[in-house]
């Protein structure tokens, strides 16, 4: 399943950027190509890191590179690239949800919910007679 999820032509663009992030610490490189197919599974199926199938490897250890990867700048570095070589539409928008902020007062209040529970309730039960709402009016 997780084999062959990236063409040859995609990887050979996303190689050079992980091997200029790459520090030679001597020990042998992984498969970042399956690391890179693992972390593109999780952002298009939007699953948790821990539902990582197993074909992609530990998903710590995924989530480790994405992270290492993240704090290192790749993923500027490749949108950057990608912005300038104008492969992608220019129509093709992308929502980083970091950047979305609600007003704390979106985050509700005491009694909040209650008080909007009653106002549907009050609305949905108008009243059914001319002379009800003529009695209403009249308070």
């Amino acid at each position: 399943m997780a084999r062959n999820l990236m063409s040859d032509d995609e990887w050979a663009f996303f190689e050079g950027f992980i091997r200029a992030v790459r520090h030679p610490n001597g020990r042998k490189p992984a498969d970042h190509r399956l690391v890179l197919d693992g972390i593109f599974w999780v952002a298009r199926t939007g699953a948790p890191w821990r539902d990582l199938p197993e074909e992609f490897g530990k998903w710590s250890s995924v989530y480790r590179q994405f992270r290492r990867w993240t704090l290192a700048g790749l993923w500027e570095d490749i949108l950057d690239a990608l912005n300038h070589a104008k492969l992608a539409p220019d129509k093709l928008q992308m929502i980083d949800s970091t950047v979305i902020r609600a007003h704390h007062h979106a985050a509700g209040a005491k009694g909040g919910l209650r008080k909007r529970l009653l106002a549907v309730r009050e609305v949905g039960s108008r009243p059914g007679s001319i002379s009800a709402s003529t009695a209403q009016a009249s308070r």
